[in-house]
């Protein structure tokens, strides 16, 4: 299934496609050809969410047998993005009366897995090196995400290599609603025949990097509709657009708890504001640790109001604790005075749910091994909080106030001016003392955190947060 040479139609140069056929070669002869390996999958347990039921994919000697009405979620883990979207699109499934299978393409020992966990390791590093090398940013990060993964050209290289994928998907029905969190799981899926395959898009900035021809292409806003059905910008000459049919414009994947929970949730932090409570604010530090030094900048410059009782602080360290330890090696006394939930997912869970009725105060920190609870605990903490501190990522999307910090990676960009125009988030904040006077307006003039509260609830009436529910209900109809 040739889906390099043509893409959507539009022929690609004989150069481009040898070089896709050499990257393909590339990772063959270093993690070896498995092109002809049947591989059995079976199912386990997640347990450690008790809101989503899913099962997981993983090698197994018999062969696959699914759930009744199964919705699998194909994904990946980059970062938290992807694991978190893919756990929202779960949980809508869930809600729909579908069984959510997880499948984490990186996760097995096969050439495809490997390739995956190789691209990504290199892209971890230059999101690192871009935070710390203002140079490499400029002149090589910020043009390779929001031109050079633009192109049509790179999509090619990315086609060729999903072949590596086959294998994995041998033991699956074809006709399987499945809905890929990442391309590479979508176009994995597709190459290997499945017919009721939704690529689930992320970010707002159209780039070649995310299509997967022959699924049908969700988007969450109608800037992404357009630019990814003219294919606009994706070549130096216009391109022919996406047929109909191939793309769909669906809103915003959120979780279907969070979803269930808004008008209750802006409700609570609003009448919080009203009696004067702290201002609780959630940063969403993760363990890679990127724009460190903006969140060490705003923690010490809110430290002062936690203690005159106006500001609260929660953050998650994600799921492993380097960040942690910088944060005690640069904010003398941090540890002392910070309440930490360090692999206690049951004890942050009971905290959150006493959040509901009681108050925050103080700084509590909290840190999980486990990936799962090191995503959802931010899922948790969110209808808890009054601001979500956050780089314009797939957060970038959901039903909370919203403080933005500077984004990493240029295709990032445009979720921001997205958010701060949709009226649920603040402009993009760029600098640690733009952040700083943010945060001091945020806590002397709340009625701006009232009326993003009042935009979501109006959002939420205009179905902007229905996408996960969209997107399942296009995997279990089929594909164009």
């Amino acid at each position: 299934m040739d889906k390099t040479s043509v893409i959507f139609g539009n022929p690609i140069d004989s150069k481009t496609v040898k070089k896709a056929e050499k990257s393909k070669e590339k990772f063959i002869k270093r993690f070896g050809d498995d092109s002809e390996k049947v591989y059995h999958l079976g199912l386990e347990p997640i347990t450690q969410i008790k809101e989503i039921r899913m099962q997981n994919l993983v090698f197994d000697d018999s062969a696959l047998v699914l759930p009744e009405k199964p919705l699998i979620v194909g994904n990946i883990r980059m970062g938290f993005g992807h694991y978190r979207i893919a756990m929202a699109i779960a949980s809508c499934a869930q809600a729909l009366g579908f069984n959510p299978v997880w499948f984490d393409l990186a996760s097995f020992d096969a050439t495809g897995s490997k390739m995956i966990r190789a691209q990504n390791d290199l892209y971890s590093m230059g999101s690192r090196l871009s935070q710390k090398v203002g140079l490499f940013n400029k002149l090589y990060w910020e043009p390779l995400n929001s031109e050079g993964f633009r192109k049509i050209t790179y999509n090619a290289q990315d086609q060729k290599n999903a072949e590596l994928l086959i294998p994995l998907f041998a033991d699956i029905p074809k006709d399987t609603p499945y809905v890929g969190t990442h391309v590479w799981p979508s176009q994995g899926a597709v190459h290997a025949g499945m017919t009721h395959v939704v690529n689930a898009i992320p970010d707002n900035w159209p780039m070649g990097l995310h299509l997967a021809e022959g699924s049908i292409h969700a988007v969450q806003t109608p800037f992404a509709y357009m630019g990814y059905k003219k294919l606009n910008g994706m070549a130096k000459k216009p391109l022919k657009p996406m047929p109909d049919g191939s793309i769909v414009r669906v809103g915003h994947y959120i979780d279907h708890e969070l979803v269930a929970g808004i008008e209750e949730d802006c409700a609570a932090r609003k009448e919080r504001l009203e009696q004067g409570e702290p201002v609780r604010f959630l940063m969403t530090v993760g363990g890679a640790g990127a724009g460190a030094d903006l969140y060490l900048a705003m923690t010490q410059h809110l430290l002062p109001y936690i203690n005159e009782g106006k500001a609260a602080l929660m953050i998650n360290f994600g799921d492993h604790l380097s960040m942690w330890e910088l944060f005690k090696k640069k904010i003398p006394g941090f540890e002392e005075n910070c309440q930490t939930f360090f692999n206690d997912y049951e004890g942050l869970h009971a905290w959150s749910d006493m959040l509901g009725t009681q108050s925050c105060r103080g700084v509590t920190a909290f840190c999980h091994e486990d990936i799962f609870e090191a995503v959802y605990s931010t899922n948790l903490l969110m209808r808890r909080c009054d601001v979500l501190v956050t780089k314009p990522s797939e957060l970038t999307f959901y039903p909370v106030p919203k403080l933005m910090m500077r984004h990493i990676g240029g295709h990032e960009a445009y979720g921001a001016r997205y958010a701060c125009e949709l009226g649920d988030a603040t402009a993009e904040c760029m600098t640690a003392g733009e952040l700083c006077d943010m945060i001091d307006t945020l806590i002397q003039d709340t009625s701006i955190l009232k009326t993003m509260c009042d935009r979501i609830t109006e959002l939420k009436n205009d179905h902007v947060y229905d996408g996960g529910y969209e997107v399942v209900r296009l995997a279990e109809k089929g594909c164009i």
